[in-house]
């Protein structure tokens, strides 16, 4: 895995001059930030070596190289999920690279399901927090040591400097936000009425099918993490209804516009950003 990771890094240095500073992971119809992004270089998933390529519509299925808000980024246009048949290692994979060639932070966005009754549809929650109950770790098999330790503390898995700053953002913006926990489940189906009701006993403001893993991995790798769900649904006892992924790609594009701005202002601002 370390040969396939640094062979990966060393094609990808070569195809840019862009030296990032941060990672971006764009989730469904979230991919609208790349617009705010002055592009450099766009290098499709399939013609770079040993990396997935995405299979759900709503990702792109690129690698974006170039500035946000004057910062050089690199900005996943589509994620790799695990009910697409990847194992939770192959899923971290681009992360993992995107650490090898200089970023020194991770942002994550994802489309996600509100439990939290106070929620509505196009809300931005930050995420302070993870319930996970997807059935491996990205981590399991040998440790690659060059990464990070075997048993990677969790205490802390999104940065809470990032997250003030965000509510900070926001406040200046006129931008609604949201904090909260999110669950992550391994999909494809979306939930039940019953288990809806299970996960928001259990601690859950939001559910999805991915950054968990991701996540994981950029603590491994001592990465501070930012992270925001775009509430495309909504589901609670009284108001439990037919999901479907189209419904979920139009809520996400209309929220779209404000996760950008946010996600602007928070890498200006970032401790890590300099």
């Amino acid at each position: 895995m370390w040969k396939e990771l640094s062979e990966t890094a060393d094609y990808l240095l070569d195809k840019t001059k862009i030296r990032p500073i941060a990672g971006i992971v764009l989730g469904t119809g979230l991919g609208g930030l790349v617009n705010e992004i002055q592009i450099t270089d766009i290098i499709p998933y399939a013609s770079i070596p040993h990396f997935p390529v995405t299979t759900v519509e709503g990702h792109q299925g690129n690698l974006i190289f170039g500035h946000l808000a004057g910062k050089p980024v690199v900005a996943m246009q589509g994620r790799f999920h695990y009910y697409e048949g990847y194992s939770l290692v192959q899923t971290v994979f681009p992360l993992r690279v995107m650490k090898l060639v200089g970023i020194r932070q991770v942002f994550l966005s994802n489309a996600a399901g509100g439990i939290n009754p106070d929620f509505q549809i196009g809300n931005l929650m930050v995420i302070r927090d993870h319930i996970n109950f997807f059935p491996e770790s990205p981590l399991r098999g040998k440790n690659i040591d060059e990464l990070g330790t075997r048993f990677p503390d969790m205490s802390e898995p999104y940065d809470k400097r990032l997250i003030e700053i965000a509510f900070h953002v926001a406040n200046d913006l006129g931008i609604t936000l949201r904090d909260g926990v999110y669950l992550g489940n391994p999909g494809p189906s979306f939930e039940t009425p019953a288990e809806y009701t299970h996960y928001r006993l259990i601690g859950a403001d939001a559910i999805g099918m991915s950054t968990i893993p991701e996540v994981i991995a950029a603590r491994h790798m001592q990465l501070p993490v930012f992270a925001v769900s775009v509430v495309t649904n909504v589901a609670f006892p009284g108001n439990f209804q037919q999901n479907t992924h189209e419904d979920v790609q139009i809520a996400a594009n209309q929220a779209a516009s404000n996760m950008s701005h946010l996600f602007k202002g928070v890498i200006v601002d970032s401790p890590y950003s300099s």
